[in-house]
């Protein structure tokens, strides 16, 4: 009699969708192998009246809640899940390596806005850099057309600020950043993301102090 034997290969690309998504039964770690909350800003570092938020999940979020402010993910599926999808121009389509560690931490802003840190954990430097690299290659060629936008603010050698926006919703303002071995991630919404160009450049040096700690 024939059996059906799940696929246990490790996944290579992170360009592509995982062929089982994150379980959703469980609560998950609060952390993620050496990756914890010491490798998130401390809420006072990234703004004024900042808070961090134990996010409940449920059926629509796709997890189960925890009871803290941090959570781990499947590595793969929180590296794919991070590309812009919906765009109006053709994005890359190279294959992008696949973290070891994958961290999320949640956030309120004074006003309110929900924000989010994910920490992506390679497994060296060469890893990570080709993955923040291939995922800048994408955000550029998303373009200002489709379901889904994508305007930059400003570039520097390891850091990027855009703007990601979807019809007929609310703007977040992204910061993404290299360390070592580690990319970070960081998604603010916002009502007003014209006006976060000096907000992205100040959060910077407080995730790359800490993103990249063993």
């Amino acid at each position: 009699m024939p059996t059906n034997t799940l696929n246990t290969t490790p996944p290579t690309n992170a360009a592509e969708p995982p062929a089982l998504p994150e379980q959703a039964t469980a609560p998950p770690p609060a952390a993620a192998g050496p990756v914890s909350s010491r490798n998130l800003p401390a809420p006072a570092k990234l703004g004024k009246g900042w808070k961090t938020y134990t996010d409940p999940g449920g059926s629509e979020a796709g997890f189960v809640g925890n009871e803290t402010w941090t959570r781990s993910r499947a590595p793969q599926q929180a590296a794919y899940e991070a590309l812009p999808v919906g765009c109006g121009h053709p994005l890359p389509t190279s294959s992008l390596p696949v973290p070891k560690h994958a961290l999320q931490g949640s956030y309120r802003t004074a006003a309110g806005k929900s924000a989010t840190v994910l920490v992506l954990r390679f497994a060296d430097a060469a890893r990570a850099s080709g993955y923040y690299t291939g995922y800048q290659a994408r955000m550029t060629a998303c373009g200002d057309k489709g379901n889904l936008q994508v305007k930059q603010l400003w570039s520097a050698p390891d850091a990027v600020a855009s703007v990601r926006s979807y019809e007929e919703a609310e703007a977040f303002v992204e910061v993404s950043t290299l360390k070592g071995s580690t990319v970070a991630l960081l998604a603010q919404s916002t009502a007003t993301p014209g006006n976060q160009a000096a907000w992205a450049r100040s959060v910077v040096p407080a995730l790359q102090a800490v993103i990249d700690l063993p």
